[in-house]
C-alpha cells in the first residue's frame, strides 16, 4: 500500500524542477497526478517520465495567474486530495532596482496564482471531505535576502496565506502548510549563470554551493521527499507549519 494509492494530487508548475520532481515522487507513491504548467512540451515531457515509471498523471496546461483558464482546468477535475502550490518566478533586484512590472509580472504568479489555486482547490477539497496544501515559499518569507526585494515580498505573501487557510478551513478537514528552501539546484540555477557569468559558471556555482553550511545546494528530489511526507496521511496532525529545508542557512541569521 502506497502513501496516496486512490488519490488525486494537482502539482502547479510541474514541467522542471522541484516541481517535476514532486509530480514524479507523488505518481512513484501511487496517486493520480495532474501535472500543471504554462508550458505544454514541459508538462507532456514531465508526463512521459512518469508514465515510463508505471504512474499514473494527466496533463493540463494554463497560466496560474488567469482566473478563467485556471477555473476551467480545476473544473476538470472533479474532486481533489492533494493539492501542492509550486509553480513560481524569481526577480533579482534590491528596492531601487525593481520595477513597477517587476513586481507586478512576480504577483501573476507568486500570489495572485497561488491564490487563484487556493481558492479553486479549497473548493473542491471541501467538496471530497478535506485534503492537504502543501505551498512553495521559500526562507525568503522569514529572512531577509540580499537582492530579493520582490521574491521576498511575494514569498512572505505564500506564507501568510498558507497560515490564513489552516486556520480558516481546519475544521474542514484540510490541512495546509509550506515549505521553505533555500537554493536548490534547478535549471532556473544553471540558466541564471550561464546569463550573468558567462565562461564563469562553475566558479560561480560553487560559489553559490557554499553558501549553505552543509556545503551544497539542495537537490528536487529532496524537497519532493518532504512535500510527499507532509501531504501525507502520516502527517495527519500537522497544520499551518513551515518547513525549513536549507542546507543549515538559517543557523548563520
Amino acid at each position: 500500500m502506497k502513501r496516496f494509492d486512490g488519490k488525486l494530487a494537482a502539482v502547479t508548475g510541474a514541467g522542471s524542477g522541484i516541481g517535476r520532481a514532486i509530480a514524479q515522487r507523488l505518481a512513484s507513491e501511487g496517486a493520480e497526478v495532474a501535472v500543471m504548467d504554462v508550458s505544454a512540451a514541459a508538462a507532456q515531457e514531465t508526463l512521459r517520465l512518469i508514465e515510463a515509471d508505471g504512474g499514473r498523471a494527466r496533463v493540463l496546461v494554463f497560466d496560474v495567474g488567469d482566473t478563467d483558464a485556471l477555473r476551467a482546468a480545476f473544473a476538470r477535475l472533479h474532486r481533489l486530495d492533494v493539492l501542492v502550490n509550486n509553480a513560481g518566478i524569481a526577480h533579482v533586484g534590491h528596492l531601487l532596482q525593481t520595477q513597477p512590472e517587476d513586481l507586478d509580472r512576480l504577483y501573476h504568479i507568486n500570489v495572485r496564482g497561488v491564490y487563484h489555486c487556493l481558492h479553486a482547490g479549497v473548493s473542491l477539497m471541501k467538496e471530497s471531505g478535506g485534503g492537504s496544501i502543501v505551498n512553495m515559499a521559500s526562507i525568503a518569507a522569514k529572512l531577509g535576502l540580499a537582492d530579493r526585494f520582490a521574491y521576498s515580498m511575494t514569498k512572505g505573501a505564500v506564507l501568510a496565506m498558507t497560515l490564513s487557510v489552516a486556520k480558516d478551513f481546519v475544521d474542514h478537514g484540510i490541512r495546509c502548510n509550506c515549505v521553505c528552501p533555500a537554493r536548490v539546484h534547478t535549471p532556473f540555477v544553471d540558466g541564471f549563470l550561464a546569463k550573468n557569468y558567462p565562461g564563469k559558471e562553475a566558479e560561480m556555482f560553487a560559489k553559490l554551493a557554499a553558501g549553505q553550511p552543509i556545503g551544497r545546494m539542495g537537490r528536487p528530489e529532496e524537497v519532493a521527499a518532504l512535500v510527499a511526507f507532509i501531504a501525507s496521511d502520516e502527517a495527519a496532525f500537522i497544520t499551518g507549519s513551515a518547513y525549513d529545508i536549507d542546507g543549515g542557512l538559517t543557523l548563520l541569521r
